[in-house]
């Protein structure tokens, strides 16, 4: 008997799957609105939970871990420190993100890791240093920690509704959303974080100038903040580039920059430069390798050895000096072409309720003294509602006193347990929560002495209570409560500053020496795009130039090893280079090939070669169209030192030549219907946009194109006279008897 199919079963596979209404289905949906959808959710969760500061000066990772740290009672004096390990597994609590990820966030809060002006916890083992890459911190099981003193400042009256609590991650306990700080913290340490389309770069300032200004802007708005605001302090030190309109810009604008150079000192007995302190952006591995890569490209000669003598005492660079080497002409030098001396980019992007914003000190300021008047209202506010009720309660006692047996007699002729409330409530005219504390009263307590003693609170109650009422209603009692923890956060935790200033006028900047030796040398260029610099003398002994099969030169040059060198590629961009970035050559070996030693392009060919000194003169583009571009040389010098230029001419049409002149010169054009034309460069203008289109210098013929343009030489002018034109545009004139050559002369 044949067996029965069956048909597919519709019940799930396992026990616990089911089935998701339109799971496998396909559906037409916009990409903008999958993005909406998908990525947007994504991206505020960076911004906002995650990759920014909030005005309490915290990330969230960061609150949490310090959150759950003094939870642990990390804060007590009498604590020990706990090992690591089990502050990052309590941290995951509230932060369920990988271990390493929050060790991490610990390691640069601590003392030893040396990252933040003011340390929030307390270390103990290898953390690394924040100033190497290559001092890397100790698992988490060996180091131990606990929360800095100065954490006293973050966690004042956090358990008095200062600020809001909400569940974590899974619903089990509750965080807080800010931590109640009552100095600044957001201008004290340093904060760097990289959101979605967005960052922040929080440079670190003196607690005590923070708080001195924060004190003056309280008093006047219009305070003048650089006067108490010097400039930011780096853990590491180092010496800052005091620019006063600079500082001004960032201070206004929170964005800026900060230029910050290494401090050294000379020890003349061993001839040696040694480093002490760096810019905080750096590290001593990027240093020394800059250094190194200098000193093998010729550009530093002065260095004979350096080294890296970071210790227990802390960060050192030694840099052995050659005999009659001048020191501080040395570090100008190196002041320039290294980062010992380097620029902190500042970006003051902090979340506001929820919204990130760019915003200066001034601003900064404003919106933490509104925050911390909010924190002082609602601790003020629970106090107040506290000694209320305690107030409530005594005044109870207050009626007892008058007549204690009267209270015992109730108690004790009360039957029922439960009727002793209301008895007590009926007996002395007090409410339920009056009675409720009255009949707590333990036996040993119901005495006059101890009455009269808790009594005796109801007039201080009061007086508190009026000046609680007061405060809340006076603002600028508020404030001044602010400006007596900000004195005594100065008093407790102020320290010297650590970067020091220095002025451009007390520093005579070494002027930049090109130490690029300088000799004659001949360029050739072949029409496949290879390159040779040749001295003359390796040229005279050289019998012939070796080239690819097919292969020619296409353009030769006398110039110095100093010369700059401007290609030109089919792809309507330009690439610099120096004839000194080339290796002397000779003509037996095939060069280098231009489109790979410059990092040209996939499918990009090298059009031609100009050579200068001084960007002097003009270079004319030739287009199939007819069109011709004179644009100067200089549009094609930069202050930076960019390798590649895009739009170096314009693209609308294939360029058919670019000829460098430098006086206006007869050009020799042919055209694909065998005409010829000739005419002067100065009948057109130069145009200073490099990717101009041009004008019309010859009127083609039906489906002709411009074939050629070759500059003429002055003993080749008088046969070409007769093609010459009085204007721009004309008409060619046939021109078979001039060949069918297109090769050009440059």
């Amino acid at each position: 008997m044949p067996r029965k199919k069956s048909t597919p079963s519709k019940q799930p596979v396992f026990k616990h799957e089911a089935y998701i209404e339109g799971s496998g289905s396909v559906v037409d949906e916009k990409i903008a609105d999958t993005l909406k959808k998908n990525y947007m959710p994504y991206a505020m969760s960076v911004i906002i939970s995650r990759a920014l500061p909030e005005i309490d000066g915290f990330k969230p990772s960061h609150r949490k871990l310090l959150y759950m740290m003094y939870k642990r009672g990390l804060l007590s004096p009498d604590k020990e420190r706990s090992k690591s390990a089990n502050i990052v597994g309590e941290t995951m609590k509230l932060n369920p993100h990988g271990d390493q990820a929050i060790y991490e966030t610990l390691v640069r809060m601590t003392r030893g890791n040396e990252a933040l002006l003011h340390p929030y916890i307390d270390s103990k083992g290898n953390f690394g240093k924040q100033y190497s890459s290559k001092m890397h911190f100790a698992a988490p099981r060996y180091t131990e920690v606990k929360l800095e003193k100065i954490c006293n400042e973050l966690f004042r009256d956090i358990d008095k509704e200062t600020i809001d609590f909400v569940p974590n991650y899974d619903n089990t306990m509750q965080e807080p959303t800010l931590l109640p700080a009552t100095f600044p913290t957001v201008l004290v340490n340093s904060n760097t974080g990289i959101a979605v389309s967005m960052a922040s770069n929080v440079c670190p300032f003196n607690l005590e100038e923070v708080c001195e200004t924060t004190i003056a802007l309280m008093k006047d708005p219009d305070h003048d903040i650089i006067s108490t605001l010097k400039g930011p302090d780096f853990p590491g030190g180092g010496l800052m580039l005091y620019d006063e309109a600079e500082l001004n810009k960032v201070y206004e604008t929170g964005r800026g920059s900060i230029k910050v150079r290494a401090k050294y000192s000379y020890d003349k007995t061993a001839n040696c430069i040694e480093v002490t302190e760096i810019p905080y952006t750096t590290t001593i591995e990027a240093i020394i390798e800059k250094i190194i890569d200098l000193v093998k490209q010729g550009k530093i000669r002065e260095i004979s050895y350096i080294r890296d003598e970071t210790d227990i005492d802390g960060l050192k660079i030694a840099i052995d000096l050659k005999r009659g080497t001048d020191p501080d002409k040395l570090m100008q030098k190196l002041y320039r072409l290294t980062p010992l001396q380097d620029s902190y980019p500042c970006n003051f992007n902090i979340l506001i309720a929820g919204t990130p914003k760019v915003m200066g000190v001034r601003e900064i300021l404003t919106e933490w003294t509104a925050f911390r008047e909010e924190c002082i209202q609602r601790r003020t506010y629970h106090d107040l509602q506290k000694k209320k009720e305690k107030l409530h309660l005594l005044e109870a006692l207050s009626k007892i006193l008058l007549d204690i047996d009267k209270a015992i007699k109730i108690i004790r002729e009360t039957e029922n347990e439960a009727d002793v409330v209301p008895n007590l409530m009926i007996g002395f005219g007090i409410d339920e929560v009056q009675a409720e504390f009255v009949a707590e009263i333990k036996l040993r307590n119901i005495n006059k002495q101890y009455i009269l003693r808790r009594v005796e609170e109801v007039d201080q109650l009061k007086k508190d209570i009026a000046e609680m009422e007061d405060i809340l209603r006076d603002k600028k009692k508020i404030r001044r409560i602010i400006v007596d923890e900000l004195k005594d956060v100065i008093k407790n935790y102020s320290q010297p500053r650590k970067t020091m200033f220095y002025y451009q006028s007390d520093v005579e900047e070494a002027e930049e020496i090109d130490d690029t030796p300088d000799y004659p040398v001949n360029i050739f260029v072949s029409d496949s795009g290879y390159f040779k610099k040749i001295t003359p003398q390796s040229l005279r002994m050289s019998s012939e130039q070796k080239l690819k099969e097919g292969d020619f030169i296409s353009q030769s040059f006398e110039a110095t090893n100093k010369t700059e060198l401007v290609f030109f590629s089919d792809k309507a961009q330009a690439y610099k280079s120096k004839a000194s970035a080339f290796d002397d050559t000779k003509a037996s070996v095939m060069g280098d090939y231009i489109p790979a030693k410059l990092g040209f392009d996939e499918g990009e060919n090298l059009k031609t070669l100009v050579t200068t000194t001084d960007y002097s003169g003009y270079i004319v583009f030739f287009f199939e169209n007819g069109k011709a571009a004179k644009v100067p040389l200089k549009s094609y010098e930069t202050k930076t030192n960019r390798k590649k230029l895009a739009n170096a001419y314009s693209s609308k049409s294939p360029l058919i030549a670019a000829i460098f002149i430098a006086a206006e010169s007869d050009i020799l054009l042919r055209t694909t219907s065998g005409h010829a034309l000739v005419f002067n460069t100065g009948m057109i203008l130069p145009k200073t946009t490099r990717d101009s289109q041009g004008v019309q210098v010859i009127n083609l013929r039906r489906k002709a194109a411009l074939s050629s343009a070759e500059l003429i030489s002055p003993e080749e002018l008088p046969e070409l006279e007769k093609y010459r034109s009085k204007s721009v545009p004309a008409a060619g004139k046939p021109a078979k008897e001039l060949g069918d050559s297109n090769q050009l002369t440059f």
